[in-house]
């Protein structure tokens, strides 16, 4: 297919034109620090792209011309090259990998600026217990969390330096564990009000919302009237509410219209995280799903999605359980399993169809598609990179004895892919306006600490594969809009105004790719391997990818959201 795909300067001479007139005339004279020269500009807006230049000054983008007549510290020649605003990631778990290793590499070579971190729990707020659970249930990469919100942990980044911005919402399962732990309980009137209190001060801070993860415990323990409060709180502030709905399977159109509800009762925008139809039997839900959502829409209530490209999931082993087995948290969990009759039960629950809860193990259809990531105990990490039925066979044990067995002896949840979707559902979600991406991975190199478990091969190819895949190879949606999708259009659903667009004005990320090269190379066997075709990455005007190779810049810094600084707790 690639040999097929004319040259780079040819295809996008073909769509280039002159820029509209709203854009910034040819300048003379002026002193930039930085051009970029003779790129075809994708600008974000998913109108035409253009040949010309772009001028930066400091961290902001001052000029976007043809031609820029003015002298600049240092060029750039993007001649032949796509030159696009800096992508946004919806859904980022650079948490951890960002603390060891600010480079953020496979992200920022796929063009990402702008890590979103947040879906259910956050790196704020934090009690002492809780910093005491999380720092237990590290794997690879372990240290001390010295902050307890938000701004917090967005000091320590930028302190420490990091190549991307970042930005998160604020859990709504942290914002619960913080005031009920994590049992199955429900919030009396007053703790409701110190949670709602906790997303304003989030909210305050600088969090783009609230989100949740409805299919884990302890979240799926929330109902309805609380997710609406804590998402009211969030919409006061000029937040969204985003989720990992509470069924992605057979009930998926049930959680659809549970989410339009808290958006609709919150007056708030709403977001689907990873927007999917798991399970051979619910593919042909998406038609259904699509239309309650468009529907939504056309009577004003602002709902959106995101997904990543691949029609594997990966999470833990905590989604092949019932949510019954879990509450408490780990500690909790691991005893009922090493109860003979609890154990029992859950195996039971784990062979049948779910019923009230959402089973991943079940929609995969089999042990043979249940795939092994990530261990903490070193005796267990030679499973890594095997299917639960190979692992099954190797100890003499059924599947869901050996399932239950790997999370009492790894003291985690054990890091997992599911495959559940089907290829055409993915690929036609990909051109929906409304649309926009995440990894739902971290963020990271094939080095050091990262080479002790395996991953999902999202962390190093979400973005290119929609740019070399779905656009150039499959043609599903044009440059343009895939780029308006990647950028304009997260940041502007955020309350982002001054990134996402190659503007004056606008903050100076940007993405300089060869569009007739770039793709994804990593592969469920070779997950760890960079994607190609991206050539220069800015975040904030400085080039932290140069010529295909990362520098030592580290510009990133916490980009937040329109509460902040005039959400007080009430």
């Amino acid at each position: 297919m690639r040999a097929l795909w004319p040259s780079l300067s040819f295809l996008l001479a073909s769509c280039a034109s002159a820029p509209p007139p709203a854009r910034a005339p040819s300048q003379t004279a002026q002193q930039f620090d930085l051009i970029i020269r003779g790129g075809t500009i994708v600008d974000g807006s998913g109108g035409q792209p253009f040949t010309g230049d772009v001028g930066i000054s400091g961290d902001r983008i001052v000029a976007v011309a043809p031609h820029l007549d003015g002298m600049a510290s240092r060029t750039i020649d993007a001649t032949g090259l796509a030159v696009a605003p800096g992508f946004v990631n919806m859904l980022s778990w650079a948490n951890d990998s960002l603390v060891e290793d600010g480079a953020s590499e496979s992200d920022i070579r796929q063009g990402v600026t702008l890590e979103v971190m947040g879906e259910g729990d956050s790196e704020g707020p934090y009690n002492d217990k809780m910093i005491a659970n999380a720092e237990a249930q590290q794997v690879d990469i372990k240290y001390p969390i010295s902050w307890r919100s938000l701004r917090g942990y967005w000091d320590f980044l930028e302190k420490k330096g990091i190549a991307p911005n970042v930005a998160s919402f604020v859990g709504a399962s942290q914002v619960r564990t913080f005031v009920l732990g994590e049992d199955d309980v429900d919030p009396t009137p007053a703790q409701l009000a110190e949670m709602q209190n906790l997303v304003r001060a989030a909210m305050n801070e600088g969090a783009m919302g609230v989100g949740s993860s409805l299919i884990y415990a302890p979240a799926t323990f929330a109902e309805t009237p609380e997710l609406i409060a804590l998402a009211t709180a969030s919409a006061q502030c000029g937040g969204m509410y985003i989720s990992h709905m509470r069924n992605e399977s057979d009930h998926v159109l049930d959680a659809t219209d549970e989410l339009i509800a808290i958006a609709r009762a919150s007056g708030g925008p709403a977001e689907i995280y990873h927007m999917k139809q798991a399970g051979t039997g619910n593919w042909d839900k998406q038609k259904p799903m699509i239309d309650r959502i468009e529907a939504a829409r056309a009577q004003g209530i602002r709902i959106t999605a995101d997904m990543y490209t691949y029609t594997a999931g990966a999470t833990g082993l905590d989604a092949a359980m019932p949510p019954w087995v879990r509450a408490g948290g780990y500690d909790q969990w691991r005893k009922r399993l090493l109860d003979p009759v609890m154990r029992k039960k859950v195996i039971a629950e784990m062979k049948l169809r779910p019923v009230g809860w959402d089973s991943l193990y079940f929609q995969a259809g089999g042990p043979d598609k249940v795939l092994f990531l990530q261990f903490k105990n070193p005796a267990l990490k030679k499973y890594t990179g095997m299917t639960l039925a190979q692992v099954a066979k190797a100890r003499g044990t059924s599947p869901e004895d050996t399932a239950i067995d790997l999370v009492i002896e790894d003291g985690t949840r054990v890091g997992t892919a599911y495959f559940l979707m089907g290829e055409e559902n993915v690929a036609r979600q990909t051109a929906l306006p409304w649309m926009s991406f995440g990894s739902d991975a971290g963020s990271q190199a094939p080095r050091g600490k990262f080479l002790l478990s395996s991953v999902h091969p999202r962390t190093y190819g979400n973005f290119s594969r929609l740019l070399g895949k779905y656009v150039r190879d499959d043609k599903k949606l044009s440059l343009a809009e895939a780029v308006r999708k990647l950028s304009y259009q997260p940041a502007s659903n955020l309350g982002i105004k001054d990134r996402g667009m190659i503007r004056a004005g606008m903050h100076a990320d940007l993405a300089i790719f060869d569009a007739a090269k770039i793709a994804d190379t990593a592969t469920f066997d070779k997950p760890q391997q960079f994607a190609v075709g991206m050539r220069d990455v800015l975040v904030n005007g400085q080039p932290v990818l140069l010529d295909g190779q990362m520098t030592l810049a580290r510009p990133g810094r916490a980009v937040t959201g329109p509460g902040t600084g005039r959400c007080p707790p009430k």
